[in-house]
């Protein structure tokens, strides 16, 4: 039996993002004509450090951490079509479904990450990144960048909210790597 997630999935896989700059978190200039958001947080020292992070990145751990859930949910790959969900406790709303396509990841000796990019029905149009990565004196640290414009008209109507979603949404994001991070394990 095809399930709903199933059926929204495939219809997902049969898109193109909803942006024509596919790409363009991973060189660091953000494109005009949205706005930006550019966060980091430290996580610690070496290349064990950079390891385990980067791999609870991959598996999409900070959105997990974050109470999304990740449809299906494998580990980050390039070209994959993904559906996050996002039930609000408490609420009688129907679960928010979130269609996006990973559009580059990197795994190198001092950097880890990934990003995606939105695909319709997403209610922004952009691109966000989660990368981990270990500088020359060999501290860590976690960013998350994106590019957004409202698009869906709920978004819109409801402006200020929906950027105090993504706003909490990604110090969240930062928070789950961090406390990972800081775990050892």
């Amino acid at each position: 039996m095809v399930t709903d997630l199933q059926q929204r999935l495939r219809a997902a896989r049969a898109t193109t993002p909803t942006y024509a700059e596919v790409g363009a978190t991973r060189h660091g200039r953000l494109p005009d004509g949205y706005a930006h958001l550019r966060r980091r947080v430290h996580l610690g020292r070496g290349a064990e450090v950079l390891e385990r992070a980067g791999r609870y990145v991959l598996a999409w751990g900070s959105q997990l951490g974050t109470g999304f859930a990740v449809f299906p949910g494998e580990s980050a790959r390039e070209g994959a079509t993904v559906l996050l969900r996002l039930n609000l406790p408490g609420s009688r709303w129907p679960r928010l479904v979130i269609p996006c396509r990973v559009v580059w990841t990197v795994e190198e000796p001092d950097r880890i990450g990934f990003a995606y990019g939105t695909l319709p029905g997403h209610p922004e149009c952009g691109e966000e990144s989660f990368l981990v990565s270990m500088d020359a004196d060999g501290e860590v640290w976690f960013e998350v960048a994106a590019f957004s414009r409202l698009s869906a008209w709920y978004a819109r109507l409801g402006r200020p909210v929906a950027l105090l979603c993504q706003h909490l949404a990604i110090e969240r994001y930062l928070t789950a790597v961090a406390d990972h991070a800081g775990r050892g394990a």
